[in-house]
């Protein structure tokens, strides 16, 4: 494990949000793509929406998400999830397979588009845990 990223979700705010972060805290938007940039169908509310984007500044790391507006929006209390970045497959697998005990399995750890393994889960205790193994590139 690389470490532990608190990851924010907004219902609309996340590209607000960051670049008042930024500035607050003195640090950069390192990316940032829209649920229109990786998909040229998306519903047309959702086009300017932040998919996913991170923010650096200093040794800290952050990352946000939007709702999409045909989901559930976030509630106050559930907008912060914890996410661990994986530097291999067995330890992903091992670690959710772990933390699922007592737990709601948001998104199963599953390959994504992304080229990542990845999957979400709620543990027992209320808290939300986003997993992510980013898969090396045969360039």
């Amino acid at each position: 494990m690389e470490a532990i990223i608190p990851y924010l979700t907004f219902n609309g705010q996340a590209r607000a949000a960051f670049e008042f972060y930024a500035k607050a805290l003195g640090g950069q938007l390192l990316s940032l793509q829209t649920f229109g940039d990786v998909n040229p169908h998306a519903e047309e509310a959702d086009k300017d929406r932040v998919m996913h984007a991170i923010l650096k500044a200093g040794n800290l790391t952050i990352m946000t998400s939007d709702t999409r507006s045909a989901d559930q929006l976030v509630q106050r209390g559930e907008m912060i999830s914890l996410s661990i970045n994986f530097t291999d497959e067995k330890t992903i697998n091992d670690t959710f397979e772990a933390l699922s005990e007592g737990s709601t399995i948001v998104m199963p750890l599953q390959d994504t588009f992304w080229d990542a393994r990845f999957g979400i889960l709620k543990d027992r205790f209320g808290i939300q845990w986003m997993f992510n193994y980013d898969k090396p590139r045969n360039d």
